[in-house]
């Protein structure tokens, strides 16, 4: 896209020439390429970091731009001993591809995005060698662990509760970002950068800054739920990532949410589900102002359910309180998912209407029982085998972690 391409040229322009302006000597230009870090017989050197660095703040990478360079190379590098002493190389052409697909997030060819790199100052062996470990990792993976993630019917069955009785819960975060027509865009473009982060403090951090929920003072942390209980669009989205993954970003009613899967588990009894959920919205003026805020909290106090305000919306025009009782399916995915949240009686003030101008001050009155279809059963499996996936590959690179000579400077 060629917004994003002109902000990352714009903003890494501004850092290089700072860097440029400050210019190392003689002698620090030499030591750009003294090791900083030794991993087993492999070495990176101050200009590798300083080159990741760049990266990951030309990609405005959240949280602590020089601990993350660290540990990415790190990693990276007992990902590609691990895959050369497996006899796993990854082809020019994979290579290739694999920047193809990396550029293609941000809505750029691979030369539109190389050379958004290098105008921050950012070669592009570096964006190439990012690529290629990651790679060579994810093909060692399936060479090493993909033999012991088949799962059988029954295994399947199992998870789905079809036989057993059996179901699965989620332990998710959340960040939902208010997203006014005059600030879309670039809502968009961050949403798409945070999408892209595996790391569950990073992507707690982006919530805290970021989120408009109550939960961001928590790092968007949500308690475990069941996955039945979610909103029928996500559940498909949620049981596809593997722990660490974020979601695409999802756009709803003013605002973009990004969901990041923190863990996923069988467990022993299968949840009820719904043919019906009632629910009430009252909409209050002022959007998230604080003297609105102020005034949803007051209400909460006074209402215990959602009869009671019928008497609170008494006077006023007839639109300001909305109640319906309507199969999951069909209720709007924000509203669904902040319902998922609550038992009878509670409120939740997380959403807002009019482009931000008005809260939803938003009651759950109950909900009908109802056994529902089952999840699509080959992106339920998909999910299953991901996650199974994801836990032995960082298992074994806890592994590597543990078994290597790592030296720091």
């Amino acid at each position: 896209m060629q917004l994003l391409s002109t902000s990352i040229r714009k903003l890494s322009a501004l850092a290089l020439g700072v860097a440029l302006a400050l210019g190392p000597g003689p002698a620090d230009a030499q030591n750009l390429f003294a090791p900083v870090i030794k991993i087993n017989d492999s070495v990176v050197t101050a200009y590798e970091l300083e080159q990741r660095e760049r990266m990951l703040t030309v990609l405005r990478a959240p949280g602590n731009i020089e601990e993350l360079a660290r540990e990415q190379l790190i990693d990276d590098r007992l990902r590609i001993q691990a895959a050369n002493a497996a006899g796993i190389v990854p082809s020019e052409e994979e290579v290739l591809d694999g920047m193809t697909e990396f550029a293609g997030r941000a809505n750029l060819s691979r030369e539109e995005f190389i050379q958004a790199l290098e105008g921050a100052g950012v070669a592009a062996q570096t964006f190439r060698d990012f690529v290629r470990a990651g790679l060579s990792w994810r093909l060692l993976v399936q060479a090493r662990f993909g033999g012991r993630v088949n799962l059988s019917e029954a295994e399947i069955d199992r998870a789905l509760g079809a036989s057993g009785g059996s179901s699965v819960r989620v332990l998710l975060s959340e960040i939902i970002m208010p997203a006014p027509p005059q600030q879309a865009e670039a809502v968009r473009e961050r949403a798409e950068r945070i999408s892209q982060t595996t790391s569950e403090a990073a992507f707690s951090q982006a919530a805290r800054q970021f989120s408009a929920t109550a939960t961001r003072q928590a790092g968007g942390r949500l308690p475990w739920q069941n996955l039945e209980d979610l909103p029928p669009v996500l559940r498909p989205l949620v049981i596809g990532l593997a722990p660490g993954e974020v979601t695409d970003p999802i756009p709803i009613t003013d605002a973009i949410a990004l969901f990041q899967l923190r863990g996923i588990e069988e467990v022993g009894y299968t949840p009820p589900t719904y043919s019906a959920i009632e629910y009430a919205a009252y909409y209050m003026p002022g959007g998230r102002s604080e003297a609105t805020l102020a005034q949803a909290r007051v209400l909460a106090s006074q209402v215990d359910r959602c009869d009671d305000l019928y008497g609170v919306a008494k006077g006023q025009p007839e639109e300001v309180l909305e109640r319906q009782a309507l199969p999951p399916a069909e209720i709007p995915t924000d509203i669904a998912f902040e319902l998922s949240k609550l038992d009878p009686g509670e409120v939740s003030t997380a959403l807002t209407r009019s482009n931000g101008q008005t809260l939803m001050f938003l009651m759950l009155c109950g909900r009908t029982g109802e056994i529902s279809e089952d999840l699509d059963r080959d992106q339920f499996a998909l999910g299953l085998r991901n996650q199974r996936l994801n836990s032995l590959a960082e298992s074994y690179l806890s592994q590597l972690r543990a078994d290597a000579r790592i030296v720091t400077q």
